[in-house]
């Protein structure tokens, strides 16, 4: 235990006991006592021991708590001036003081303090203990006559004592300013050779000024302290006995180096929780934040640290200009023993969101906000600054808080990571936009759009326990298919959102329920054959797929201290896509309705359409431009082009196409040929099939989109037309000819006509046709070649003559069918024309309803 204060200063001889808190702090010696004095020696020089710098820093430390430490130990300080004070009695006994008494009394005095404990920290500065040996080492001196002569007088004195001293300390480099000053008790000191003097008295330490403090502080903060060099002074009142022995002046300079100054602790934050606290009867609050951290004391240092008080500021948008405070704390009363861990708890409160810290920088669309919260958000260290600050009603001493006040420390605050944050991601109501082909370039209208209802299942930090809500969100995110980079979805504008908190009992979570509509954002293919493999296999019944998505958000927060912006949160999570129903593209379903040529060429028409779909996917789709090219048999054949057309779900009616029908122009004359062939069987009909594939040229204004689904061939039966003014039944092939009607008479026959267009009349230009009963017998066969018109809807013919097969079985029913009807087939090739388009069909027509007349 330490002494009392009321112990015996100086005790001479006493026996020395096995080092350990009496281990030398401080030892300038270079060689040892009596028989260790070899010994020593191979230790060297040792210019500041390690548990001496401990007992000043770890004071600084904790008073500071990670703010500086003060850089000169006040140990080593009191050492020094009590080595002079040695030197001073020495030289006194020699009378004259002959050279060979003053340097004796420089190389034989040896002080090794081995203790320093804080007893108790007062209005003006710290009541420290110190311990230490002093003695009188002559093998240290080389002169044989200056040690022979040392010996002699101070055997002859043998002790010395002072009076109350008092040692001021400053600092050259600082223009010579007072750093601090320590009242040194009276001390009793043998001085006879080889004799040990364990001191153990309380020195009251005083501070200097805190501005010169400050100084030195931010030049060892900013690593521009090399070296600190201090003097101490006294004036030194002896006597030796009763024999006054006046009074002299000691002035002595020590220089530490950088390396001897101790360095920032390490730190471990191991507790935060932030909640809101309320301030007022009227529902005002602020948020308040419980910190505890630890750090391990290394030095054999004890003592109580009262309440103090800080400012945690936050870096501004340059250096030059003043940091943002955000949050007051304050410390519990700190206990540090010896050589343990040191727990220490603070309470910090924010009471507003300065303006400073969300105002963007110049030059910069971030603010220092953005720039903290970057770095914390990522899981790096983010930069805060603590600085001192007088709170009241604390027992805290008036000095402390002024140096505390000058010093600002640099601390880094521990980032985390949020590579977990979105536990479940879902959309649902998803509408698509085509791009608007006359968008410009930077326009969000140029790319595809999608909307849809957005909801976030996010985790809340734990330790962020205060009543916030998601009001609006933004992002930029990335979409990815089996870890390929598919897309970006580019919310530029703040979509509104809304938020509930739900607890996770069986994790322990507490979860962020988010919603958000989110209208036209910007869909943007990077990988063309990535989203091909989607398309085809959500087209083809592949099932669902599940997209990855990566983003940074940008969340207005709403809080009680009101909205606050934090930008660039990161964000994982999967977006479940629902696969399209099983036969997706036969349920389709496609049926054409009102048709109108619009213009005609030599080899093809253009023509206007309005057609059925069925939509049997989830999702919605507006086109805005979309051209889709027509084959069949691999060839082309034509091109269809959609013009701000809503896709909704389920059936969908009158959606306008622009059709351009031109074989040989598309795809040239083999193309023509499957064409014509196609038309033949169409009209014959006969089941047939058209496909669909997207060009380069699709979507003007985002050509990977075509490119990327023209891997995907749609195809599908060729729509029914519809007859304007004719029931039509689901199920029922396409026909033009109604019924026919044969005059035996007179060897006619007419056919009433079903003409799908509506608008437009169609020219029957030459008639090669046979009629046949059962498939086989010949009826008669009929040659014209004088034109005639096909109007719109239901038509007459004509009377076309007939050549009759007289001998044949097919005739012979034909006449047993008078005044009756029968089902006929017909073989005919046909020339057609369409205002400047004409086009030969070879048509096939079985179970026509033929009546026969006179």
């Amino acid at each position: 235990m330490p002494a009392e204060e009321n112990e015996p200063l100086a005790s001479p001889m006493r026996e020395e006991e096995e080092p350990t808190e009496t281990s030398p702090l401080l030892n300038r010696s270079d060689d040892g006592h009596h028989s260790d004095a070899s010994e020593r020696e191979q230790n060297g020089r040792v210019s500041t021991g390690p548990q001496s710098r401990a007992a000043w820093s770890l004071w600084s430390i904790c008073n500071k708590k990670t703010s500086t430490k003060a850089p000169w130990r006040w140990p080593s300080i009191i050492a020094m001036v009590l080595l002079g004070i040695i030197v001073i009695l020495i030289i006194i006994l020699g009378f004259l003081v002959p050279p060979a008494v003053k340097e004796y009394a420089e190389k034989a005095a040896v002080l090794e303090p081995t203790n320093l404990s804080i007893e108790n920290i007062t209005s003006d500065g710290i009541r420290a203990r110190i311990r230490a040996n002093v003695y009188l080492d002559g093998s240290r001196v080389d002169n044989k006559n200056s040690r022979r002569i040392g010996k002699a007088v101070t055997g002859i004195m043998r002790k010395l004592e002072t009076k109350e001293t008092t040692v001021n300390v400053y600092l050259p480099d600082y223009a010579d300013a007072l750093a601090g000053a320590a009242v040194i008790p009276p001390l009793v000191v043998d001085v006879v050779n080889g004799h040990t003097n364990e001191l153990d008295f309380v020195a009251d330490v005083n501070p200097g000024d805190a501005e010169h403090i400050r100084k030195i502080a931010n030049d060892w903060l900013e690593g521009n302290l090399k070296q600190l060099k201090v003097v101490g002074k006294t004036k030194i009142h002896l006597k030796s006995g009763i024999v006054p022995l006046g009074a002299h002046d000691v002035a002595e300079s020590m220089v530490f180096e950088a390396n001897e100054i101790p360095s920032m602790p390490n730190y471990n934050i191991e507790r935060m929780d932030l909640h809101d606290r309320p301030v007022d009867g009227h529902g005002r609050k602020v948020i308040e934040a419980d910190v505890s951290l630890k750090v391990h004391n290394d030095y054999p240092v004890s003592f109580r640290v009262p309440t103090l008080g800080f400012e945690v500021l936050v870096p501004n948008c340059d250096s030059s200009l003043p940091s943002i405070s955000v949050a007051d704390a304050i410390t519990e009363p700190i206990d540090v023993e010896a050589k343990a861990d040191v727990q220490a708890d603070a309470k910090g409160i924010i009471r507003d969101i300065p303006e400073s810290l969300t105002k963007a920088c110049p030059h910069s669309e971030s603010s220092p906000l953005d720039h903290f919260m970057d770095r914390y958000l990522h899981g790096e260290d983010a930069k805060v600054f603590v600085r001192g600050k007088k709170t009241n009603n604390t027992d805290t001493p008036e000095w402390i808080s002024d140096i505390l006040e000058s010093i600002t420390v640099p601390v880094d605050f521990p980032g985390r990571s949020f590579d977990s944050l979105i536990r479940n991601f879902s959309l649902t109501d998803v509408d698509f936009k085509l791009p608007d082909p006359f968008a410009d370039v930077d326009d969000p209208e140029g790319e595809p759009r999608v909307s849809g209802t957005a909801q976030v299942l996010a985790a809340l930090p734990p330790e962020l326990n205060v009543d916030l809500g998601v009001d609006k969100l933004r992002s930029n995110a990335d979409l990815f298919y089996k870890k390929r980079k598919m897309g970006e979805l580019n919310l530029r504008h703040w979509q509104s959102a809304n938020s509930t908190k739900v607890q996770d009992k069986e994790n322990g979570e507490t979860l962020l329920n988010i919603t958000s509509r989110l209208v036209d954002v910007p869909l943007t293919i990077t990988d063309g054959d990535v989203f091909s493999e989607v398309m085809q296999k959500l087209l083809f019944g592949g099932g669902d797929i599940t997209l990855d998505i990566k983003a940074e958000v940008d969340v207005k927060l709403k809080t009680v201290l009101g909205i606050l912006t934090v930008k660039k949160v990161p964000a994982e999570g999967k977006i479940p896509v629902n696969g399209f129903p099983g036969n997706a593209l036969g349920k389709l379903k496609p049926q054409v309705g009102e048709i109108e040529v619009m213009e005609t060429t030599e080899t093809g028409i253009q023509m206007r359409a309005l057609i059925n779909l069925t939509n049997p996917t989830p999702y919605a789709a507006v086109v805005p431009y979309l051209s889709v090219h027509i084959l069949h048999d691999g060839e082309l054949l034509g091109e269809a082009i959609s013009r701000n057309v809503t896709f909704d779900l389920g059936k969908n009616t009158n959606l306008p196409v622009l059709a351009t029908w031109d074989p040989l122009r598309f795809g040239g004359e083999k193309a023509q040929a499957i064409g014509r062939k196609l038309l033949s069987d169409y009209v014959s009909g006969k089941n047939t099939t058209l496909t669909a594939r997207t060009h380069k040229r699709s979507v003007p204004n985002v050509p990977i989109i075509g490119e990327a689904l023209s891997k995907i061939n749609i195809t599908l039966p060729t729509p029914r037309i519809t007859v304007p003014g004719e029931d039509e039944h689901e199920g029922e092939k396409p026909h033009f000819i109604a019924d026919a009607t044969f005059h035996l008479f007179s060897s006619t026959a007419t056919f009433t006509l079903l003409s799908p267009l509506l608008y437009n009349t169609l020219y029957i230009e030459h008639i090669n046709a046979t009629a046949l009963y059962n498939h086989t017998e010949p009826v008669g066969q009929i040659i014209h070649d004088e034109p005639f018109p096909a109007t719109p809807g239901r038509s007459q013919t004509p009377r076309l003559p007939v050549i009759w097969s007289a001998s044949s079985v097919g005739y012979g029913k034909l006449k047993e069918a008078l005044g009756g009807s029968l089902k006929l087939d017909a073989i005919a090739n046909v020339t057609v024309r369409l205002g400047s388009w004409t086009e030969k069909i070879h048509y096939t027509g079985k179970g026509i309803g033929a009546k026969v007349s006179l």
